[in-house]
């Protein structure tokens, strides 16, 4: 992978995971109440709103796009992390035991995405962030309909690998937004 591509994913993560942060010391965990596709209905709404505003060439509400993809990234984080411990239903966490989730998490996504990076060749780079916010919303049909399937799937990856693909997009979009030094 590209030093400088691996170099940039960390600066978006750290920043995104500085915000995972901030939001679990003010809020607590009340997201661990979140059953998956409630999580991915959020996820929905932050992409429809970036689309919206790319669409329309406006907004009314202050909170720039850069800000909903952070959101996009912790909330799949989050449903990730409710995949990892489905057997624990404990409601009120700690960042502290929550960090080691999070944290997996990442390596897991960034290893898809050395991988990925490997084959495609970072042709993301080379996409508009329009298409980028496409494919996240098509991600994201994906998901509920697995998710109207139970889960259940014939040949597809399952709503972990597409949790995972709209981690990275997102953290591309960040990096293409100037979010962190190209």
């Amino acid at each position: 992978m590209n030093k400088d591509t691996l170099s940039q994913y960390n600066e978006v993560i750290k920043a995104c995971k500085g915000v995972f942060e901030k939001k679990t010391k003010d809020y607590g965990t009340a997201w661990r109440i979140l059953r998956l596709p409630s999580i991915t209905d959020q996820i929905m709404i932050k992409a429809q709103r970036i689309r919206a505003i790319q669409e329309k060439g406006v907004q009314r509400v202050s909170d720039d796009v850069s800000t909903e993809f952070i959101g996009i990234v912790n909330y799949c984080i989050m449903a990730l992390m409710q995949i990892m411990s489905k057997d624990d239903k404990q409601l009120e966490c700690t960042f502290d035991t929550l960090e080691p989730l999070y944290d997996k998490a990442i390596a897991d996504i960034l290893l898809l995405l050395a991988h990925k990076n490997h084959d495609y060749q970072e042709a993301w780079r080379a996409m508009r962030i329009s298409s980028i916010t496409d494919i996240i919303l098509m991600k994201l049909l994906r998901i509920k309909k697995i998710e109207d399937n139970q889960g259940k799937t014939l040949f597809s990856e399952g709503v972990q690998a597409n949790y995972q693909d709209i981690v990275n997009y997102a953290v591309f979009s960040l990096i293409k937004l100037g979010y962190v030094e190209e």
